[in-house]
């Protein structure tokens, strides 16, 4: 495959000759940098490009010219390659003409001329621009295939484990795909085996578990040391916030995650109030940046990996992870968060997985294209995956115990909910079972508070109904409140920690447990906001407090 292409677009030649001599310097190894003096011979150009199937990475259009101007260019080029970024070259005297075409074409930057040094004031931005681009960009495919069935809960675990971890795979359905029955053949594979996965090697997988995918497709599994001066549990937003400060502060870090980095939000659809991101952001986006910005502090990241216990010795904090492996540590963070909460109704559980999932499911978009399906639940979260889903269902019903949205909903999602004709929000409603025999195929639903029961068709029930903390594994070694939530601070002192802290001389920091040294952050803590932002800011701040701890023993 040739390289993706980036345009840059001005009629000043000496600009236009700059422009390109630093893109190419930067990026000439990895795109084509091609170049065009006018609007409408840059849409030629694009056109030609567009028939010889080159995919196009980035434009770099400068504002005023003649006969065409940049954000008129723009609003056309958008057609011929709408995944490719945007951005505007403009002077200070254009910059209201680039802040409304954020909103009128869409762009995702505007740069003022000049832009030098561009190391500082170019590049910064292209590069960011450039990995969110290549993050979803889909050539032509050359990298793991998976068989199974739509319908089988090991399949649907399969495709979420790589698709939260940004592993590139291509989804061939055993019912519907002959390229699928034909790849089992020749590999003999049964149907019984499924999901299987074929690598460009020619090597086969069959019915893996997490730690087997994660090994195969060359994920960290096993910690290269003994012993860490920070180890976080929990790859959320809080946990990798912590990671980048701590190694970003000289401390050794290891963070071990069970499933995949970003957590509860690595799953969300859509973040639009997240602060310095005016057009919003996916969960996989923010935990992609923040996975990339802890490696490049130097941060390992254990992935598949579920921790099992907690033992103090001495000063340092040992967990045992479920292969009966332990890593030890001078300071540990808890950064678990939490699951959604189970519904209890006929049916829900067998059907897991199968036309009933928890949380937004992102891999079951396409598979539900004009389809029925339900949410349930009415919180921030329930309303992100109502947006995403209303891309491809044919209609989107959110289940509602309370009166309305607006008890636990941002104002903007209710808004944006009220707008989309494909959306419909049924208050004072309940599942009260999921019917079908190997998959999801209707709803027993109780309307109006209990007053009437009604049947439904569907092949999608998404559930966001509360929260559980994931602690179970914890048993006695910290304090948790009577839902599983953990103690910090005063709260921690009072439950049961003050021997502990006696012998120290001191009181539990703001976000340390009733084990000294051992600290928690995010949605996981008792008393927390259930933010991104907010967890971002505790898995920071905790660090402060672990250089405390670290100095004081």
């Amino acid at each position: 495959m040739s390289k993706p292409f980036i345009l840059t677009l001005d009629d000043d030649t000496n600009v236009l000759r700059a422009v390109e001599r630093d893109l190419r310097q930067q990026y000439g190894s990895e795109y084509r940098i091609v170049r065009a003096d006018s609007g409408s011979s840059a849409l030629e150009l694009l056109n030609q490009l567009k028939q010889r199937d080159e995919p196009s990475a980035l434009f770099l259009v400068d504002q005023r010219m003649p006969g065409m101007s940049g954000v008129e260019f723009l609003d056309t080029a958008v057609d011929i390659y709408p995944e490719a970024r945007r951005v505007l070259l403009t002077a200070y005297a254009d910059t209201d003409a680039a802040i409304r075409a954020i909103n009128d074409v869409h762009i995702d930057y505007y740069l003022l001329k000049p832009w030098d040094p561009p190391e500082e004031k170019l590049y910064p931005v292209l590069t960011d621009l450039l990995d969110e681009w290549r993050a979803s960009f889909r050539p032509r495919f050359e990298g793991v295939r998976v068989v199974g069935n739509r319908w089988a809960p090991a399949s649907h675990q399969v495709k979420e484990f790589l698709a939260r971890n940004n592993i590139p795979y291509l989804w061939l359905d055993v019912e519907q795909n002959p390229e699928a029955e034909r790849l089992l053949e020749a590999a003999d594979i049964s149907r019984n085996d499924l999901p299987a996965l074929f690598f460009p090697d020619g090597e086969t997988l069959t019915k893996p578990d997490n730690r087997e995918l994660a090994d195969r497709v060359g994920l960290q599994t096993t910690a290269d040391n003994p012993f860490y001066d920070l180890v976080v549990v929990g790859g959320g937003p809080a946990g990798l916030a912590a990671s980048v400060y701590g190694a970003s502060e000289g401390l050794k870090t290891l963070v071990i995650e069970e499933h995949a980095p970003g957590g509860q939000a690595g799953m969300s659809s859509r973040i639009e109030n997240y602060l310095g991101f005016p057009k919003g952001l996916s969960g996989s986006d923010l935990a992609r940046r923040a996975v990339s910005q802890a490696r490049r502090f130097g941060v390992e990241i254990l992935n598949a990996r579920r921790v099992v216990g907690l033992t103090a010795n001495g000063p340092a904090r040992t967990v045992k992870l479920e292969d009966g492996s332990e890593v030890g540590c001078r300071a540990l963070l808890i950064a678990t968060g939490v699951s959604y909460r189970r519904l209890e109704a006929p049916g829900v559980q067998d059907l897991t997985g199968a036309g009933v999932y928890y949380g937004a499911a992102m891999t079951e978009g396409e598979s539900v294209r004009g389809e029925d399906v339900y949410i349930v639940g009415g919180a921030n979260s329930a309303g992100q995956a109502a947006m995403y889903f209303s891309r491809y269902a044919g209609t989107v019903t959110m289940l509602v115990r309370g009166e309305s949205l607006s008890a636990s909903m941002s104002q903007y999602l209710i808004d944006q909910i009220d707008e989309t004709d494909n959306i419909r929000v049924w208050p004072h409603s309940e599942v009260n079972a999921a019917v079908g025999d190997e998959r999801l195929e209707e709803l027993v639903l109780s309307r109006d508070g209990g007053d009437r029961t009604e049947t439904v068709p569907a092949v999608g029930l998404f559930i966001f109904i509360g929260a559980v903390p994931r602690t179970s594994w914890l048993g006695e070694a910290v304090a948790r409140d009577d839902h599983g939530f953990i103690m910090s601070g005063e709260d921690a002192f009072r439950n049961g920690a003050a021997a502990e802290y006696d012998v120290l001389g001191r009181t539990p920091y703001t976000l340390e447990t009733s084990l000294p040294g051992v600290f928690v952050a995010g949605d996981v803590r008792h008393g927390s906001v259930k933010r991104v932002a907010s967890a971002v800011g505790e898995g920071s701040m905790a660090v402060m407090y672990v250089h405390r701890h670290l100095n004081s023993v």
